[in-house]
């Protein structure tokens, strides 16, 4: 079971993730940028987390476990948006999901019209920075420094 100081720590990184899952929200809803599929696709892992989060303090089951699962998802987080940090500086080519459907040729007005009101947002194309950093650069950091922290609650867990 884990310490008291370790479920304050949990509830800080909560609020972390929290946080960063609200400040997405305010910058597509509130400022108006709206998110390529990429950046949608990585939210799940904040999602998941805080679900995790929340079971390891209210529940307190199969905490090691939970860690575990956080690490990894968070590895894995790292991982895809290191990815679309590569589209965005063309290191990698984009997958289908990341084009943006601008080729107009051989469309019918029907089909052309859905396609302008679908306004699907490239994931080459970077609409807001913090600090000359795009949102993918960010939360490829954050999430490898949230796996490395879960990792090591993890390999802690039975000295707690």
């Amino acid at each position: 079971m884990f310490k008291k100081k370790n479920h304050i720590f949990l509830i800080f990184l909560l609020f972390a993730i929290s946080a960063s899952l609200i400040a997405a929200f305010i910058i597509e809803y509130g400022l108006g940028h709206q998110p390529c599929k990429l950046c949608i696709y990585e939210r799940v892992p904040y999602i998941l987390s805080i679900f995790l989060i929340l079971e390891i303090i209210f529940l307190n089951k199969k905490e090691k476990i939970a860690l575990l699962l956080l690490s990894l998802i968070f590895f894995f987080s790292s991982l895809l948006a290191f990815y679309h940090f590569g589209i965005e500086q063309s290191l990698f080519d984009g997958l289908s999901v990341c084009e943006s459907k601008n080729s107009f040729e051989n469309l019918s007005k029907e089909q052309l019209l859905a396609q302008l009101k679908e306004n699907t947002t490239s994931c080459k194309n970077v609409t807001f920075t913090i600090l000359g950093l795009s949102l993918a650069t960010i939360n490829s950091i954050f999430s490898l420094v949230l796996s490395v922290i879960f990792l090591k609650l993890y390999l802690n867990y039975e000295k707690n």
